[in-house]
């Protein structure tokens, strides 16, 4: 198993926790990842992304153009990153604020309301675990224990307080793309 994919929005949304936490995981399961972060200058509102491969196999070069997995978390990254899906992949989006919706038809798309449900649970920073919670039971690529001790190493001690409402956004994503439809 190897699973390649790229997670890219907006700075301070979490896409570069989102990858740490598949790298972490994945080390804890004696997995062989890569970890690739790439992000301008601003601390809050810049593009961000991060390039993460989990594979039970050496990772021969972190540098990809194509993934298995696109998760955009807005519309500039929807954008750029549709097109470097693989054919068969998967892209996963948070709907809330996309205007322009994915055109391609050779992968497997699926919407998520992250961004509403995570301020329907009093924490908007939780929309990226909602998402990745999605994205774990369309491919559980990880076991959740691990995710969960995961989470513990990327988090600052100081916020482990909120690890339960975390792991609570990550079992309301996997609902949530069970409710989805998928275009493909």
């Amino acid at each position: 198993m190897t699973e390649e994919l790229i997670i890219a929005g907006f700075g301070g949304q979490g896409v570069l926790s989102m990858g740490m936490i598949l790298c972490y995981s994945g080390m804890m399961e004696k997995k062989e990842v890569s970890w690739m972060p790439s992000y301008g200058p601003e601390m809050r509102g810049g593009t961000a992304n991060c390039i993460t491969i989990v594979s039970d196999t050496k990772v021969s070069s972190p540098i990809i153009a194509k993934f298995d997995t696109v998760i955009a978390l807005n519309q500039p990254s929807l954008d750029k990153f549709e097109s470097a899906v693989k054919p068969g992949g998967m892209l996963i989006y948070d709907s809330t604020n996309i205007i322009n919706l994915p055109k391609r038809k050779d992968i497997d798309i699926y919407g998520i309301d992250a961004s509403n449900e995570a301020a329907k649970m009093n924490n908007t920073k939780v929309m990226n675990m909602i998402i990745l919670g999605a994205f774990l039971k369309k491919k559980p690529i990880i076991k959740m224990e691990n995710i969960k001790e995961g989470l513990k190493q990327v988090l600052p001690e100081r916020y482990h307080h909120l690890i339960p409402l975390n792991e609570e956004a990550m079992a309301k994503g996997m609902e949530l793309i069970e409710k989805a439809s998928v275009s493909a």
